[in-house]
């Protein structure tokens, strides 16, 4: 059975904020990581334990900058733009955005720090997370994931033709060949909408709205971040039309190490069905609950969830 713990959203005091943002300075790098390059957002001393912010769709690695300000005062925060995002490395082919190769790039980034780290991923990060997690163990000490899912519970859910199936009718639209153009059409107008899907996206204006279209606006960069869609093999059913799936095994799919699930509960494109079972692969999982707040938590409210992070860790 799941056991959440709840929390009171209320908007944190001045002075929580004050104290949690210390003057660390970003730094922005590119390295190169099985050959290929990709560009690295770093906040903190990098003497401090290594944290490995891992975002989703349709982000890149300044989603980070509010919620590793915060973190900064405790760890050495690592965000980097995944492959087909931002200014990393962009190829074209369907064939390159490969679960199996998305988890290999971030491995070789850990392998670079040269020590085990922490992983946060939120959204599609969250599913590069639960695959270093369970893949490459050796390399992540606990594992953070915020509004995201396990393949496993995800796959029952969206094949069931239940709600979640219906919430997540936006996957096959996206890999429908051209779906990219649709999203850039009239100044992104598509792309908005699905990113707000009846959500809170009053902290993506001004600069910050500005700063995501530049990175929309790459060559090449749209179709790449919708070829991660292309590439998995994530079974959708229609609405009232279940999917048969073959048992899927829990012994590959383990997480070991401590695991911390933050989750919004007024996400409208992930359904609390999604996480379901989710004990069954992961003994050590810690449940938090933020009954205000909904898939873009992590801008939302920065504060309670540093406090919950550095609380649990």
């Amino acid at each position: 059975s799941q056991q959440w713990v709840c929390r009171p959203d209320a908007p944190a005091r001045l002075s929580d904020r004050q104290s949690y943002r210390k003057a660390h300075v970003m730094t922005g790098t590119f390295e190169t990581l099985n050959g290929n390059r990709f560009f690295t957002r770093r906040w903190g001393d990098p003497a401090l334990p290594p944290l490995l912010m891992l975002h989703g769709f349709p982000e890149y690695s300044g989603a980070w900058d509010d919620l590793a300000a915060h973190l900064s005062h405790r760890y050495h925060c690592i965000a980097p733009d995944q492959r087909g995002y931002g200014q990393s490395w962009t190829p074209e082919g369907v064939e390159h955005y490969k679960s199996s190769y998305l988890i290999d790039d971030m491995a070789a980034l850990i392998q670079k720090i040269d020590r085990p780290v922490t992983v946060l991923g939120h959204d599609w990060g969250a599913a590069i997370a639960y695959g270093l997690a369970m893949f490459h163990p050796h390399l992540v000490h606990h594992l953070i994931i915020a509004n995201g899912v396990h393949p496993v519970p995800f796959q029952r859910a969206v094949a069931a033709g239940g709600a979640q199936t219906a919430a997540s009718q936006y996957i096959p639209w996206l890999r429908q060949p051209g779906s990219e153009d649709a999203l850039a059409a009239n100044d992104f107008a598509k792309l908005l909408d699905l990113f707000s899907a009846n959500m809170d996206l009053s902290w993506l204006t001004g600069p910050r709205l500005e700063a995501y279209k530049a990175q929309w606006s790459r060559p090449g960069c749209l179709h790449a971040m919708v070829n991660w869609y292309r590439a998995s093999q994530l079974q959708v059913a229609l609405p009232g039309q279940p999917l048969p799936i073959p048992d899927l095994t829990t012994d590959r799919l383990q997480v070991p190490q401590p695991h911390l699930l933050l989750w919004g509960s007024k996400d409208t494109a992930l359904l609390p069905e999604s996480t379901m079972g989710l004990e069954a692969f992961a003994p050590h999982l810690t449940r938090i609950k933020f009954s205000q707040a909904d898939h873009w938590l992590c801008h939302q409210i920065p504060v309670e969830i540093v406090q919950v992070i550095v609380a649990w860790a």
